[in-house]
């Protein structure tokens, strides 16, 4: 029985400490995986602000010295125009001599805002209003206003190239004449090339698959190995580019690079000082997650080998506190000697049978006969293991599913539940017969007559815990004076007779 008792309180305690345990260790996981996610998050606020810082400098850098080329192309221009008026025949004209006099690519823009004509032969034929709708309607106001304008760090449509472009339109308005100047060679942009702090950025976080910059019609700027051909939009990629343009806010879009899952990240980028149509630009940011799956997956194993170690140490400290606490908690309500219920437990369990009323409740009083001549004659040591074995033989006469109890001296009660007359009457006797043949040598060698008698009460409706425990007592009393060793059931039409 205190076995039983101790694994009870164990495995209570183990459930309780795994519990406890577990949500300790569920909270520490799920505070980590934030700060795994935060710490992705901040990896992507520092690339962003990495590239966009470069952009903004570069832009800064051709606000403050690019005035000189602007001035060269606007005079450039100008003698461009005076060209014009003396020939206005484009056909005739010599662009490879041109661009060779003048230093610049040059380009001829017809009335449908078609190049018509160029020093740089791929772009020929190049369609704005197919390509680049809101540029083309930027032209249209540009030729109507009839004055010079230069934009800031644009792109060659065909190659990628990062130049600057000028645009002043004819007197007649027919036509825009372009100049271009490669940018790519010159001192401001070797010397805050952004193009380089993409490709270092791309090295130094494992999180980046690539970093490209695109013009608002969705032209890459500055990769020459990165034509308009080679980059291909998605519907999706499309949309979310598209919308980062339109509502100046970041966009993000699953997708697939170079065979794997990744983000595609779109970024509006302005310059702070707007220098024509060139300075709005999209930062398009492609990133993986897999840092961010290998770092939670280590979590997550970490976490079941911490578990793994708690459970562990719960079930061997639960098991240490279980066996310290078990004997005090037991011999509570428990008989030391027998390792019966006591007293206290006999009552608590009377007063809960009671209560419920689902059942027959019958309360069986049973004393050890001439008892106290066993003490007298063969010591309180013998006494003891008489009362053991009278005890051990009454637990197994009415078997586990009633409860046996020891209320003190050579006095002992059996609660009996769900049992009719006939079958307590049964039990009794066979316990009588059997306490009769366990002692039989203690009479034969020492002339003790131990025998038990028996008082057997059943509980109606109106019982209490000391009604109950009066009608049993005065049937046992009743046995005893009978002659002892035997049995009786109280009844209430002999009640006054007691």
């Amino acid at each position: 029985m205190n076995n039983n008792f101790r694994l009870h309180l164990t495995f209570i305690m183990i459930i309780f400490s795994i519990f406890i345990s577990f949500v300790v260790a569920l909270l520490n996981q799920n505070n980590l995986k934030n700060t795994l996610f935060e710490a992705h998050k901040l990896k992507l606020e520092m690339v962003e602000d990495n590239i966009l810082s470069s952009l903004n400098t570069i832009d800064k850098a051709y606000m403050l010295f690019d005035k000189n080329i602007a001035k060269d192309m606007e005079d450039k221009s100008k003698v461009l125009l005076g060209l014009y008026q003396q020939n206005p025949d484009f056909r005739t004209w010599d662009f490879t001599s041109l661009k060779k006099q003048i230093g610049m690519d040059i380009y001829i823009i017809n009335n449908e805002n078609v190049i018509i004509h160029s020093s740089y032969e791929p772009d020929i034929g190049l369609d704005f209003r197919k390509c680049c709708a809101e540029f083309a309607n930027l032209l249209n106001i540009r030729r109507n206003e009839g004055t010079f304008v230069d934009d800031g760090l644009d792109i060659q449509q065909t190659s990628g190239e990062v130049k600057k472009f000028s645009y002043i339109p004819t007197p007649d308005r027919k036509y825009i004449l372009q100049l271009g100047v490669s940018l790519e060679n010159g001192e401001i942009f070797k010397q805050f090339n952004y193009f380089d702090a993409e490709v270092e950025i791309e090295n130094k976080f494992s999180i980046i698959d690539s970093i490209r910059i695109f013009n608002n019609d969705g032209y890459v700027i500055g990769r020459n190995d990165q034509t308009k051909e080679d980059i291909t939009f998605s519907s999706d990629n499309w949309e979310a580019f598209k919308s980062a343009t339109k509502t100046r806010k970041s966009q993000e879009v699953k997708g697939r690079y170079n065979g794997r899952d990744v983000t595609y990240r779109y970024v509006p980028y302005a310059a702070e000082s707007a220098r024509g149509y060139s300075t709005s630009r999209v930062v398009e940011i492609i990133y993986n997650e897999d840092d961010l799956h290998e770092a939670l997956s280590k979590s997550r194993n970490k976490f079941f080998s911490q578990m793994l170690i708690i459970f562990t140490g719960a079930i061997i400290i639960s098991m240490i506190i279980a066996r310290w606490m078990a004997r005090p908690m037991y011999l509570a309500f428990h008989d030391s000697l027998t390792g019966l219920k006591n007293r206290a437990a006999f009552e608590e369990i009377v007063k809960q049978k009671l209560s419920s009323k689902k059942q027959n409740l019958a309360l069986m009083m049973i004393d050890l006969d001439n008892f106290k001549l066993v003490n007298d004659r063969l010591g309180h040591l013998e006494g003891d293991q008489i009362l053991k074995m009278a005890a051990y033989r009454i637990q197994r006469c009415v078997g586990k599913s009633h409860e046996s109890t020891r209320l003190g001296g050579d006095e002992f009660a059996v609660i009996i539940s769900g049992l009719d007359e006939n079958e307590i009457i049964f039990v009794a006797s066979s316990l009588i017969k059997d306490i009769d043949e366990q002692f039989g040598e203690i009479r034969f060698r020492n002339q003790i007559d131990i025998s038990v008698s028996i008082g057997i009460a059943f509980a109606d409706s109106e019982d209490d815990l000391a009604s109950l425990y009066e009608k049993a007592d005065r049937a046992l009393y009743e046995s005893k004076e009978n002659g002892k060793n035997q049995f009786q059931i109280f009844q209430k039409t002999n009640e006054a007779g007691f």
